[in-house]
């Protein structure tokens, strides 16, 4: 299938699929602690960002790298267009976070960030395990893609849009699959 075959395509479908070098793959559902993340981490940086000329995407917004690729992240930050029109796609994501699953860590982890590291804007990428609450960022430096555990940090820190979130706000709602965790601090 070509990139303008799927597009039309997806366009009419119920459910979301990705797209790489003519492939096609059904996205699944995720789970409530999975989706809370998500709206966590998309509002409280549209806030942060209010008033800048980068906007945030959740979810249902396709990055699209080349002809090879359409693939949708979790949350995206997108700089230089203070307000969104009728765009399918985004080429220019500065910030892409993937809150993981177990059913995609493995894809998230390797694969998805290979081929988002082929977008000249990114310049962050990260994970969050909103199960274990592991929180992993990757940095592009001079010297290349910087990992930096967050996970036992008080804040997450994206440099990419200068943004400090608290991490109660990141987990607010979620429960921990993580025994001894201390649930009322989320």
């Amino acid at each position: 299938m070509s990139l303008a075959d799927f597009m039309a395509w997806e366009s009419q479908q119920d459910t979301r699929h990705e797209f790489f070098r003519g492939e096609v793959f059904a996205m699944t559902g995720g789970s409530a602690r999975h989706n809370r993340v998500i709206l966590n981490l998309a509002s409280r940086l549209a806030q942060h960002l209010d008033g800048t000329p980068c906007q945030v995407f959740a979810e249902s917004m396709k990055v699209q790298l080349a002809n090879e690729a359409i693939l949708y992240p979790d949350v995206m930050v997108t700089c230089g267009k203070a307000q969104a029109g009728d765009e399918q796609t985004v080429t220019d994501p500065k910030l892409i976070i993937e809150v993981l699953s177990p059913s995609t860590q493995g894809y998230d982890r390797r694969n998805k960030f290979i081929l988002y590291r082929s977008l000249q804007a990114l310049r962050e990428y990260a994970l969050i395990d909103p199960a274990s609450r592991e929180v992993e960022v990757f940095t592009l430096t001079a010297g290349g893609w910087l990992l930096s555990d967050q996970t036992r940090a008080a804040e997450l820190v994206l440099a990419s849009i200068d943004c400090r979130l608290p991490m109660d706000a990141v987990f607010k709602g979620v429960e921990s699959a993580q025994p001894g965790v201390d649930e009322s601090a989320a």
